[in-house]
């Protein structure tokens, strides 16, 4: 049994981690500050399913308490970090770019500092597949230079990444980070297109549909995400021997650093994602066909070479299995 640090268990993908974690026996110190970014009744309704477990305990702060992170840090001596919490969105980077300097960026700063202090054995972080912005080779693969972003969000996620190497170099701290592709399921962020789309087809309102309908996204069933995560956690970040400084590879370093995609390998149009929620829902959506927003990337498609290789993972859940799912969840938590 590990003592393990998650940040954001009141998110959508923290609250699944946390699940899996305590179930196969580990402690989880699950760190939240419930910001208002959006239902905050959703998130209590998450954190109300872990505090039934003895193995868990909330701590409500936020990632920017400098001082708080590192009382948490020095008091509880964690084993491993997954460091899950951030201001999410990409849209939403647009109206309010303070927020993610703050917790993304600061607040990554803070566990950093508490990682370097406490002797962490492996942090593991969130990254996302928008660090790759403008790039259009696809797959898209964590060997490829990924200097372009098209959000700030996403550039904080880089920026994460580059930290992350520095303490890494530094101080010789493990660090994994991982780019979620699109990650949907039960429990899930009500931002994101799936949920808006569910809540606005069963209610009988029409629904934006970007790009006129042309995006193409790696959708990744939550438990696949929670899969990978796990293994990586497990599987420490070592350095790459053959590492060279002639030909830098960006997913790797002679310090103990890696950085991996987590997504299902198989990019599904945006219509089609449409259609099968209307079948799981049984009731067809009204379309408003719209230009692609500022900060959206037309497509996304994951190479998980390195992860299967690494950790003998790849995510599978198809999105017809995932969609119907995720309704069934939704019908049963709001209708």
């Amino acid at each position: 049994m590990a003592k393990i640090l998650v940040t954001g268990t009141a998110g959508f993908i923290g609250f699944h981690l946390a699940k899996r974690l305590m179930e196969r026996g580990d402690e989880v110190i699950g760190l939240d500050n419930l910001n208002d970014y959006y239902d905050v009744n959703l998130k209590k309704a998450r954190l109300k399913q872990l505090t039934v477990h003895k193995s868990f305990r909330e701590v409500n702060m936020s990632l920017e308490d400098r001082k708080g992170i590192e009382k948490l840090f020095a008091q509880e001596k964690f084993e491993k970090v997954v460091n899950l919490a951030a201001q999410a969105g990409v849209r939403y980077s647009l109206e309010n770019p303070h927020a993610y300097i703050d917790s993304n960026i600061q607040g990554f700063m803070n566990i950093l500092e508490g990682c370097r202090h406490n002797d962490i054995k492996h942090l593991v972080y969130a990254s996302s597949s928008s660090v790759y912005g403008a790039n259009t080779k696809m797959p898209f693969s964590v060997h490829h230079n990924v200097d372009h972003p098209l959000s700030l969000y996403a550039a904080t996620k880089k920026s994460n990444e580059l930290m992350a190497h520095t303490y890494s170099h530094l101080y010789g701290i493990p660090t994994t980070g991982l780019r979620f592709f699109t990650v949907y399921g039960p429990w899930g962020r009500p931002d994101m297109a799936m949920f808006i789309f569910t809540k606005a087809i069963i209610e009988g309102r029409p629904i934006d549909v970007f790009n006129h309908g042309k995006m193409r996204r790696d959708f990744t069933y939550v438990d696949d995400i929670v899969e990978g995560v796990m293994r990586t956690l497990d599987n420490t970040a070592q350095p790459n021997s053959g590492w060279s400084g002639d030909i830098p590879d960006p997913g790797t370093s002679k310090a103990p650093y890696k950085i991996y995609n987590i997504g299902n390998n198989n990019p599904v149009e945006l219509m089609h994602m449409i259609e099968t929620i209307e079948g799981a829902v049984g009731k067809k959506a009204e379309k408003n066909m719209m230009p692609i927003q500022p900060g959206d990337v037309p497509a996304t498609y994951a190479d998980v070479d390195d992860l299967m290789d690494d950790v003998g993972f790849k995510p599978a859940t198809s999105i017809e299995e995932g969609v119907s799912k995720f309704v069934e969840w939704y019908k049963g938590f709001y209708c």
